[in-house]
């Protein structure tokens, strides 16, 4: 569970003053363009915590705070931002306070199969004298999980109505702070939809660090009863309320809005297009302009600013950014693991049940599953290369390109960006170590995932770079006994995986024996589009099976 932490203060009592006085009825249109600007700001800082980007320049309402600390994981995220705009803003705000899976009791409602239901609410007072907002957001933080996104989204009671309500897929609806939601246990804010449909998220983890990257095929998509993908707060309003002299809002109810009274409310992303039913979601179609496509694709096509167009020497170097982001992320993941002597305790027997979603130190230390989503885009990358190079080779219209030697301009974006991306770590020796996109694409697989290794093996370090590392023989055969979960880009929340050393050793391997994988897929852009850049266009099978297998 994430902490809020609310730090003593010596300002002045007016200073002090963390009341939250609702003086709205409701969200106006020009409140949720506000709400939209305010993410957009925040997602775009040079910040790399909650607390230091509601700290930043970027947050208008920063004088105003008491001295706090803002500690959030990434359910607790969404909530936080949006409870704390509401504040600032004399706003009501509501929250689901209860959630009882689908599956059954003993269920962990973060990961339910068929989804949660909603079983409790609250909401803030409506006080003249308002209520303690760090008392609100610290209650925010005890009660919301994942498993507040995780519910059908075809729900519609009023009585006991949902915090959030499926969106149209189009660029009037998809827009900063909307909410991205994972159903392999995590959820982020989209700050930036780019003119070329890139949706660009950002979001906060166990350890407090914010991470940012582009939403890509890591968030699965699934039926309406899990609630992915996307979701935004719905329209909410005080009714029954009087006023107080000093304009508070005393008293009344919060009523949620009914689904179909929410203008951008749709099932498309369950239904597809042309739109079948929302349960059948398996089987949906999609079709934009009389082009069949992927839901991904299509989901780009939408969020277009016109038509959908590739330009892949911009896509190289903005997916390479990307990633550059991804890596500064997870170095102060480690760097707060490592400061806090994580890699000096013994480890424990087993792993935990699933090492996807735990709690305790695991949780709050490891990496696992940040690190899946990286080496997913690191693979998404690769995909879409080689899908630029078979585009290229047919004069596909959607790809915009002059060039005479896509491979070779490519390359050079990837060296460009590579150069540009400085990624380093201290040893347990004290001494940097300097690596880069392309260093860490070749010991992607080794990047130890466990807080309990050396740093160096956090980095997948070899050779003379490991000889600083001071973990003894128990954690080595560790490191060694999880290389095949380290193969695994797939997350699996619904596989026990609390193993031994003997039992990780022993096998077998596969994504359902929560042992891992064998092999990893491949992910070596740089190798590739030598190949390619080398032997010219080269023959169209060698493109198309890069790796040349069968």
């Amino acid at each position: 569970m994430a902490v809020f932490w609310l730090a003593a203060t010596a300002l002045p009592a007016a200073a002090q003053d963390a009341r939250w006085r609702i003086t709205q009825e409701r969200w106006s249109d020009a409140d949720e363009k506000a709400w939209q600007d305010f993410v957009a700001a925040l997602g775009g800082a040079d910040c790399w915590t909650f607390d230091e980007c509601i700290k930043s320049a970027a947050n208008p309402y920063r004088h105003t705070d008491p001295k706090t600390r803002f500690y959030v994981d990434c359910a607790d995220m969404p909530y936080v931002l949006r409870a704390y705009f509401a504040w600032k803003n004399g706003l009501p705000f509501a929250w689901q306070s209860a959630m009882k899976s689908s599956d059954g009791p003993g269920a962990d409602i973060r990961y339910s199969e068929e989804g949660n239901v909603i079983v409790g609410r609250d909401s803030v007072p409506r006080a003249a004298s308002g209520v303690n907002a760090i008392s609100v957001l610290h209650t925010l933080v005890n009660v919301v999980s994942t498993a507040m996104f995780r519910r059908d989204a075809t729900w519609d009671e009023p009585g006991m109505f949902a915090d959030t309500y499926s969106p149209r897929l189009d660029r009037e609806a998809i827009v900063p702070g909307t909410i991205a939601y994972d159903v392999n246990g995590h959820a982020s804010l989209v700050w930036k939809v780019e003119s070329g449909g890139r949706v660009l998220i950002f979001s906060s983890h166990p350890d407090h660090s914010l991470s940012r990257t582009f939403l890509g095929r890591e968030f699965l998509r699934t039926g309406p009863q899990l609630g992915s993908i996307f979701q935004k707060f719905r329209p909410i309003e005080v009714v029954g309320a009087t006023r107080a002299p000093n304009g508070a809002l005393v008293g009344g109810r919060i009523v949620g809005a009914r689904n179909a009274d929410i203008p951008d409310f749709s099932l498309e992303q369950y239904q597809g297009s042309p739109p079948g039913s929302p349960y059948g979601w398996r089987t949906a179609s999609w079709v934009w302009n009389g082009e069949n496509m992927d839901f991904y694709t299509y989901l780009r096509a939408r969020l277009s600013a016109g038509e959908l167009e590739y330009h892949p020497v911009a896509e190289m170097k903005s997916m390479m950014q990307s990633i550059c982001f991804d890596l500064r992320s997870r170095k102060q993941a480690v760097e707060i693991s490592v400061g806090r002597g994580i890699q000096n305790m013994s480890p424990p027997d087993r792993l935990p049940r699933n090492i996807y979603g735990t709690d305790g130190v695991w949780e709050l230390y490891s990496t696992p599953s940040r690190d899946a989503r990286m080496k997913t885009a690191f693979k998404e990358m690769y995909d879409l290369v080689v899908e630029f190079i078979k585009m290229d080779m047919v004069d596909a219209p959607r790809l915009h390109y002059e060039g005479d030697n896509l491979a070779r301009d490519l390359l050079a974006a990837y060296e460009e960006q590579n150069a540009a991306c400085s990624i380093s770590y201290r040893n347990s020796d004290g001494r940097t170590v300097e690596l880069s996109i392309d260093r860490i694409a070749h010991r992607l697989y080794d990047l130890s995932f466990d807080p309990y290794q050396c740093v160096e093996r956090r980095w997948g370090a070899q050779g003379e770079e490991l000889a600083s590392c001071r973990d003894g023989a128990q954690k080595t055969r560790w490191y060694e006994a999880q290389r095949y979960l380290r193969n695994q880009i797939d997350r699996t929340y619904d596989v026990d995986m609390g193993y031994s050393i003997a039992e990780l050793e022993s096998g077998p391997w596969g994504l359902r024996t929560g042992r891992g994988v064998e092999q990893g897929p491949d992910i070596d852009v740089k190798a590739y589009l030598t190949g390619v850049a080398q032997r010219g266009a080269g023959p169209r099978a060698d493109i198309a099976n890069p790796a040349g297998t069968p």
